[in-house]
């Protein structure tokens, strides 16, 4: 279970455009944003990604760093990217599933064709977002188990500019007896 406050796991994985992405190398001012997304078959990421695409300014604003990854291979993730014209997101893939799971991420099995015709992949990582302050300690996490009911990215920019300007601590970091 990832706690807020404490190291997150290491993270590393290719972008269609970007190079590697390596959370311990990011050096945001304020946070590191990874967007995990179920892949090219979900068309809920597809909207999803594409108001973080419009958004990606405002994150940079605020001293965000921003990646979207998914378990899906080069050619799938090139297929989201193509969707989302939103060349400056990066696009992170080839995520393993066991890299997945040490995050939190639910893992589901394939169901065959999505309401778009898209074939899911066998196992593929469920939503998870997670912000990280510049040392790599957990800030704020929101993971579904379903591709439904995700946080929205103009409330968490909101949400951005009240932890920064009050400089509020991280919660939920309590692990004692209760």
């Amino acid at each position: 279970m990832l706690i807020p406050r404490k190291p997150v796991p290491a993270l590393e994985v290719p972008t269609l455009d970007h190079g590697k992405y390596d959370l311990a190398a990011e050096k945001p001012e304020h946070f590191a944003l990874v967007v995990f997304y179920r892949g090219l078959h979900c068309p809920i990421c597809t909207k999803y990604l594409l108001e973080l695409g419009r958004l990606l300014p405002e994150f940079g604003k605020r001293g965000v760093s921003v990646v979207a990854i998914s378990s899906d291979t080069q050619e799938r993730a090139r297929g989201m990217a193509d969707k989302l014209s939103a060349p400056d997101l990066r696009m992170g893939y080839d995520l393993k599933l066991a890299s997945a799971r040490e995050w939190g991420l639910s893992i589901s099995t394939s169901r065959g064709l999505t309401s778009t015709g898209v074939e899911e992949p066998a196992l593929f990582a469920e939503p998870g977002i997670f912000f990280m302050r510049p040392d790599g300690t957990l800030y704020y996490a929101a993971v579904q188990t379903m591709p439904f009911a995700r946080p929205h990215f103009d409330e968490l920019i909101s949400a951005l500019d009240f932890a920064i300007a009050k400089n509020y601590p991280a919660r939920g970091e309590y692990v004692g007896e209760v």
